[in-house]
């Protein structure tokens, strides 16, 4: 599926012509006054660029058309910002966009978690600073250190450090004796005896609850919030074939029976609180 959708886009860019210089010029002059179909053709007729950069970037592991797709948006940037009085060919000057929409694209695919480009961009520059000021000094630089060279301020900085995060192995060995790991470390919060003591005290109370209604009243709670547990709770027309009445009488009742449960609870409030 991946290749034909491939092919027919093919087919379809090398529909549009090649641009000569002059031709680009032209188009870039047009652009400049605002003509959307002048930065629509040289678009076009640039998209077989964009495919070939992708190709040579040959990631396997990701579908070809959404490299090229990124690729695209890079190349309507170029478009936007190229200049006739840059003196040279759109292709070298759209290049280096393509590949930086490309990059980025695969940098976000690429890594285990992805950041937002913004917040990613920041950790990189940090990173340079840390190396660079290290080579410098000698000590790994400080926060204040840091906010110095970059000219960020100390708060912005810290939490650009906050969501930085390297990836280890759960398999890792660690400890002195090197029969640990980092797996061996991590607290089991599956189980929790005092949480499940708890659930069952207040299911415990809501039933000594739902015993104080009226025997009907009692069915119809007992099976909306499926204290059966069975696949899921009932619904009203179900309860009402069970009842024999109507299913806005079992909705009714269901609303008489919440109010009196709650009622009841209010009472019994100053009780707990005492």
């Amino acid at each position: 599926m991946e290749k034909e959708v491939y092919d027919s886009y093919m087919e379809q860019v090398q529909k549009y012509p090649l641009l000569s210089y002059e031709k680009e010029v032209e188009l870039s002059r047009r652009i400049e006054n605002g003509d959307s179909r002048a930065k629509m053709e040289l678009v076009q007729s640039n998209l077989r660029l964009v495919v070939s950069i992708a190709k040579k970037l040959n990631i396997t592991k990701l579908n070809i058309m959404d490299l090229i797709q990124e690729g695209n948006l890079g190349l309507m940037t170029a478009a936007s910002k190229f200049h006739y009085s840059y003196k040279t060919r759109f292709s070298t000057y759209a290049y280096s966009w393509i590949m930086q929409y490309m990059l980025r694209y695969l940098h976000n695919r690429c890594t285990p978690i992805s950041l937002p480009h913004r917040k990613d961009e920041v950790l990189r520059h940090i990173a340079t600073a840390q190396q660079y000021l290290f080579q410098q000094t000698g000590h790994a630089p400080t926060v204040d250190e840091l906010s110095v060279y970059l000219g960020i301020p100390v708060k912005v900085l810290k939490d650009a450090l906050s969501y930085s995060f390297s990836i280890t192995s759960l398999d890792s060995e660690c400890g002195e004796d090197g029969n640990s790991s980092v797996e061996d470390l991590l607290p089991d919060t599956t189980y929790s005896p005092e949480t499940k003591m708890m659930d069952k005290e207040y299911k415990a109370e809501v039933q000594d609850l739902i015993k104080t209604l009226p025997e009907k009243e009692q069915k119809v709670i007992y099976h909306r919030f499926n204290f059966a547990c069975e696949q899921r709770p009932k619904t009203l027309r179900e309860i009402s074939v069970m009842l024999g009445v109507s299913a806005e009488t079992i909705r009714q009742m269901e609303l008489r029976a919440l109010r009196r449960m709650r009622s009841t609870v209010k009472v019994m409030q100053p009780v707990y609180n005492a």
